[in-house]
């Protein structure tokens, strides 16, 4: 009876869990570039009270034991990188990603971070910066007297400045993919940092060797659907409600055990 309450309490914790994640995906559904998480769960140790493979003292042999299980626990919460739907702004700076990649910025401590949020801006100097400031890498810089910026699907920049007739190239802006875009490190800002688990960043142009091409005057959206994510709120409610039915149970079990007289 004891072993059921603590089981039926660990079914409740990680459902507690599984809420929060589902939580943080809603509340993220009109962030741009946000990648939705997903909680991954993995059954605890068995108490085995008979091995399996055993022979009786007639020499027959159990074919499957006794084991009882002792609850769930959080294996993982891993960020879904599929492409989210791309919505049209006409800002010469909003850049999606269709495909493969990171855009690459430069955070203040020098160190780089990753992120698929493409809504920049200029700084006072005309260089590239997101909403937060940090540098676009390899960083542009676009003159003051620009009229026009142009941003090719393979990551060229050119601007028409006033008083000239032909654009000139500003440069040109890379991507970086990962062996294992799961093991990045999130670190809000929808900013990624590389861990050993991700791998080392392989950088290239747009549109080569498996890099996505870009597209200007579009935003990458949230990949989080609201419909799937009330859903699994709702199976996850279901767990925690039928878990705690469970932990009622076993209590009311031991009140009637209690209660039994000679």
């Amino acid at each position: 009876m004891i072993r059921a309450l603590w089981t039926a309490g660990t079914g409740m914790n990680v459902q507690q869990i599984n809420l929060d994640v589902i939580a943080n995906n809603i509340a993220n559904v009109n962030t741009n570039g946000f990648k939705r998480s997903r909680a991954d769960f993995q059954d605890l140790m068995y108490q085995t009270l008979r091995l399996q493979g055993v022979k009786t003292e007639g020499g027959n042999q159990i074919p499957t034991g006794i084991q009882i299980g002792l609850g769930a626990t959080l294996a993982a919460v891993q960020k879904i990188f599929i492409q989210g739907d791309l919505q049209q702004t006409q800002n010469d700076l909003d850049i999606a990603i269709q495909g493969n990649g990171f855009f690459q910025v430069i955070l203040p401590t020098g160190e780089k971070a990753y992120t698929r949020a493409g809504t920049f801006k200029r700084d006072a100097d005309g260089r590239i910066v997101t909403s937060d400031g940090y540098l676009l890498e390899p960083n542009i810089t676009i003159p003051q007297n620009t009229i026009q910026i142009s941003i090719e699907a393979d990551g060229t920049v050119s601007a028409v400045v006033q008083g000239q007739q032909r654009p000139q190239q500003l440069g040109t802006i890379e991507l970086a993919m990962f062996p294992n875009p799961a093991g990045l490190n999130a670190i809000g800002k929808c900013l990624f940092m590389e861990t050993d688990a991700s791998g080392a960043p392989i950088t290239g142009r747009p549109g080569e060797s498996g890099f996505g091409t870009l597209l200007q005057g579009y935003v990458e959206m949230s990949n989080v659907n609201v419909l799937q994510e009330m859903i699994n709120l709702i199976i996850g409610q279901r767990a925690y409600e039928v878990n705690s039915k469970a932990v009622q149970a076993a209590d009311e079990m031991l009140q009637m055990a209690n209660n039994v007289r000679r």
